[in-house]
């Protein structure tokens, strides 16, 4: 489990997320995915994000290298 307190996990999964949000704004343009699929993909994005926010976080406290 500390090795989701890393700063590899930490940044992995914010740029996870960030790729997710790009993707679906881009397939949505390009019409290869719809309303409804994109916005489940911003959620996960986000997710991702938020995740990676609270682990830095945590890390931070414990006195982590994240």
């Amino acid at each position: 489990m500390d090795w989701l307190l890393t700063r590899e996990a930490v940044i992995g999964l914010a740029v996870v997320g960030a790729l997710f949000s790009v993707a679906a704004s881009a397939l949505q343009v390009r019409g290869i995915i719809g309303a409804p699929r994109a916005r489940q993909l911003n959620i996960a994005g986000y997710a991702c994000m938020g995740v990676s926010m609270v682990l830095f976080i945590i890390a931070g406290m414990r006195g982590g290298s994240a």
